[in-house]
């Protein structure tokens, strides 16, 4: 099963519009597009990057938040197997397979942010994502629920209205990602599926220039997917990455031919980590190497945990 962290295909590489984190060799690397990656904080296994926020899940099963100042990091919730940071906060994912809601609040002081008391949610859970309106999670069976916004079809099952409650929209999951009124999932058979709003693409031509209610085929033969504001992204088993969405066109296209583990989707900017090196690229443009960014110290942190 693969932890995407909202944007991401895995657990290395994070993207929330224009912020982006990358974990290497146990560091996290952060940038926002124009700048240079620098190292704020060590001893994680994972990544995520919210409205504000930036989270790291410590290799003991804390998960910390920091905003400026990754010195003084804020301890969220302990036992955290993964976790998925979104607009409105976490899902967090614990040893037990309980679900997690972690949820933000503002706070007096203008631009800062705080954590409600984490909500339990649900059980038997492995895999969630945090849309900027609609949340989701995938249960052990493969079950796709679903709650939040719905008037662009973020549900998939053809409602346009909200419920009170998560619902079942899809089965035979294994990942899931959301973004900006849409959404993707790959279910196990290696298929992609898209729904919700599409002016830009990012669910290929499924409903484009508007939007699609229901879920619709993208492509076959996926292992790992992320989206971001207006395109997305997919891996293959042979290590290539495959684009699609605004200055890309609506039909997928292979960008990086091999030995991609990780890739992440921005507002228009992807990130990929590949051959132990972050590449960073505008949608329309080829892939430009960044920085050096070893992999995982330990060889089962990676896109197919």
């Amino acid at each position: 099963m693969s932890p995407s962290i909202a944007d991401s295909t895995g657990p290395l590489l994070a993207a929330y519009y224009d912020d982006y984190l990358a974990l290497c060799a146990g560091t996290v690397f952060e940038w926002r597009t124009g700048e240079m990656p620098r190292p704020t904080i060590t001893g994680m296994r994972q990544v995520g990057v919210g409205k504000r926020m930036r989270y790291g899940l410590q290799d003991d099963g804390s998960l910390l938040a920091w905003s400026d100042n990754p010195a003084a990091p804020q301890v969220l919730i302990d036992r955290v197997r993964q976790f998925h940071a979104g607009l409105t906060g976490l899902l967090v994912i614990r040893y037990d397979a309980s679900l997690w809601h972690v949820e933000t609040r503002r706070l007096p002081v203008i631009g800062e942010s705080g954590f409600e008391t984490p909500r339990r949610l649900a059980d038997n859970v492995a895999t969630a994502s945090v849309g900027d309106g609609a949340n989701y999670y995938v249960t052990r069976d493969g079950a796709l629920r679903v709650h939040g916004n719905a008037s662009r079809g973020q549900y998939g099952d053809g409602r346009l209205e909200r419920t009170d409650f998560y619902v079942v929209t899809a089965n035979d999951v294994r990942q899931v990602v959301a973004h900006t009124g849409h959404a993707l999932h790959l279910k196990r058979d290696g298929s992609i599926w898209g729904t919700g709003g599409n002016i830009y693409g990012p669910l290929a031509k499924h409903g484009y220039g508007d939007k699609a209610a229901r879920w619709g085929k993208l492509l076959d033969n996926a292992t790992a997917i992320a989206t971001g504001a207006s395109h997305s992204l997919a891996l293959r088993s042979d290590g290539s990455l495959w684009i699609w969405g605004r200055n890309e066109g609506l039909t997928p296209k292979q960008v990086i031919d091999h030995g991609v583990l990780e890739a992440a989707a921005g507002t228009d900017h992807s990130v990929a980590l590949a051959d132990e090196n972050l590449w960073f690229w505008r949608t329309g443009e080829q892939p430009r190497r960044l920085a050096a960014c070893p992999g995982p110290r330990d060889p089962g942190i990676s896109r197919k945990q």
